[in-house]
Parts: structure tokens; sequence; C-alpha cells
């Protein structure tokens, strides 16, 4: 493993860990699945553009039990999601965290639906849904 897949683990473990301790995401834990859009402000073209992706394929989403969180500005609800998840308050990122609670994709840039729901269908637990 490299430095860098060193670097990703610990702080995914490190996110795992905050999230048991009374973390926004952790009511979503074994029902939903979250994606979580952070933001600087609301006028991030970025933002924008995710929240356009998201409105075409709402369906999809549903049938996915996914959920979208925003974390937008500097309100405290954004800081506490932010801080949660490591986020930089001054940058575009976009986290799908999984119903085991963990992260399973980060983005910089908007995340296309198609490869979000690619993500997301390839993921033990859900191919276990389609199964049934």
């Amino acid at each position: 493993m490299t430095v860098r897949g060193w670097a990703i683990g610990a702080t995914l473990l490190g996110v795992g860990a905050a999230q048991a301790a009374g973390s926004p995401l952790e009511r979503y834990r074994w029902s939903e699945r979250v994606l979580v859009v952070s933001a600087p402000g609301a006028g991030d073209p970025n933002l924008a553009a995710q929240r356009a992706i998201l409105a075409e394929v709402r369906p999809g989403l549903k049938e996915r039990d996914l959920v979208t969180l925003e974390a937008v500005g500097d309100a405290p609800e954004a800081r506490r999601l932010r801080a949660t998840l490591r986020l930089p308050p001054d940058a575009f990122r976009v986290v799908l965290i999984g119903k085991d609670g963990e992260p399973k994709r980060v983005e910089g840039t908007p995340l296309p639906a198609a490869a979000l729901f690619e993500t997301i269908d390839a993921m033990p637990m859900r191919r276990d849904e389609t199964r049934r």
C-alpha cells in the first residue's frame, strides 16, 4: 500500500470513529445511504451543477435509499457536518456514505449520476437488496 493509501485509510477510519460519536449522519446508519454535498457558498457553480444532476435522477436516488445532505456556507449545521467528514470549508466536495456509515467515495467535482449509481450498485448491501 502506498503512503497515500495509508493516509486515505487512516482518514476513513477517523471518519468512522467520528460518526459513531454523535454524528449528524448517525441517524441514517443501516437504513439509508447519504450523499453529502459541501460547498463554500450558495453561489458555488459546482453546487448548482450537482443539484441539477440529482434533480434529473430522483427516482434512482429513492430506489437506492439515498438521501442528500448539504453543508453550504458557514451555518453551524454545515460546519458540524464538514467537521464530521473532515471536509475543507473553502472547497466543493461530494461524499457518498454507505448504509454502514462509512465513506465510499469522495469527489472534488460534481459526481455524475452514472458514476454515483455505479458505485452504489457495486456495494454488497445494494447487490443483496436487488436480489430480494
